[in-house]
């Protein structure tokens, strides 16, 4: 029964009307042309099997059920002086010996949904669109199949604890999931299923607003506070929760900003990381997701500013001469510089018409997946 239990609670009313695309506009899906790379990317995609969190269970390291997202803690690791003890931490080194079927898998499916999403929308392809609700019935509606709307269990830490709210920065693909199961819905619509799938999102948008770990993962301080509002605001347009999403932006003006961002752009949360340009640059394409959806939905967020005067265009400004190489980054940071590949350079330079964030976009040259074929569009 707990397999189903969200469809009985969630909150959604079959009657409302359709959302916005999400990260584009519909006027600008009018205009924006895909790249020819986008069909590529359809015939690889169209090749992916269906996934499912039932597919690769951790075993004995988790009290997880067969249905429960779980994922390990990238930065712990067995600790020396004691290596069948708790684990312990080590910043910005990865540990790949972790468990991360289920991250790899969800990451996977939601940007293979979103690629045939686009393939759907733009070149009216119906094998696409059937083979990304494939995917979507097998992850979130067939009851052998279906993940459980939560993440209990998410980052977990070997001897420490079996989830943390956290966890929940794991599910930020779900956002690409999204987007393509909008685009999906406006190029052959499927209500009935699309009812079923809005239900399961209702039902885990609820979990992210009032669980314990929902709650810690909104007053974590950091880049996981900025992509749990990101989060949040997608999933509630997906599911017309207008409470939702203004509580999203709420959370963004009374609570995010003033307390990451400093008047002179800097994010000191991100700052103290071993990889700090990589967490810092991080963190900004989360506010700038944010604010774009919230921009798609009438309200600004881009111009808003703290009693401070801090601001998200701010911290955009502060930091893109470190990634332009006007500037040097001194803070830590031990991976390469050259190999981070941010995205908001180019959501900021679209909404404030700056042409040189946009050129630096450019000049980072196209994304990966199908994000990247959308900001492409976008900056034609």
């Amino acid at each position: 029964m707990r397999r189903r239990s969200f469809l009985l609670g969630a909150v959604f009313h079959q009657a409302a009307p359709p959302p916005p695309l999400l990260l584009i506009t519909t006027a600008e899906a009018a205009r924006l042309k895909p790249p020819a790379r986008l069909k590529t990317l359809r015939d690889q995609a169209i090749q992916q099997e269906p996934l499912s969190v039932t597919f690769h269970r951790p075993g004995p390291l988790s009290k997880a059920g067969p249905h429960d997202f779980f994922s390990e803690g990238p930065y712990w690791w067995p600790n020396p002086a004691n290596p069948t003890g708790p684990y312990i931490r080590k910043d910005g080194q990865v540990n790949p010996d972790r468990f991360e079927n289920n991250d790899r898998d969800l990451n996977r499916m939601s940007e293979t949904v979103c690629t045939l999403g686009l393939a759907a929308y733009f070149h009216k392809d119906r094998a696409a669109a059937a083979h990304a609700w494939q995917l979507l019935d097998t992850w979130f509606l067939a009851p052998a199949t279906l993940m459980n709307p939560n993440l209990e269990f998410g980052q977990a830490i070997r001897g420490v604890t079996e989830g943390r709210g956290i966890g929940i920065i794991d599910t930020r693909p779900l956002i690409w999931c999204v987007q393509g199961a909008l685009l999906l819905q406006a190029a052959f619509p499927d209500q009935p299923r699309m009812n079923a799938l809005r239900a399961w999102f209702a039902s885990f948008t609820t979990w992210l607003t009032t669980s314990k770990k929902g709650i810690d993962e909104r007053d974590n301080g950091n880049n996981h506070s900025t992509w749990w509002a990101a989060q949040v605001a997608a999933y509630a347009v997906f599911c017309h929760d207008e409470k939702a999403e203004r509580l999203a932006y709420a959370q963004y003006r009374n609570t995010i900003v003033p307390n990451q961002l400093r008047p002179d752009g800097a994010a000191p949360e991100e700052e103290a990381r071993t990889r700090s340009l990589s967490y810092s640059a991080m963190n900004l394409d989360g506010f700038a997701i944010l604010c774009r959806i919230a921009a798609n939905r009438g309200t600004d967020l881009w111009t808003y500013k703290a009693k401070d005067g801090a601001g998200v265009l701010t911290s955009a400004a502060y930091l893109i001469p470190f990634l332009e190489g006007a500037a040097a980054w001194t803070k830590p940071q031990i991976t390469p510089i050259d190999k981070i590949r941010p995205y908001f350079p180019g959501l900021a330079g679209l909404a404030t018409h700056n042409k040189s964030w946009l050129a630096l976009q450019r000049k980072i040259g196209p994304l990966n997946g199908p994000w990247g074929v959308i900001l492409e569009m976008l900056l034609q």
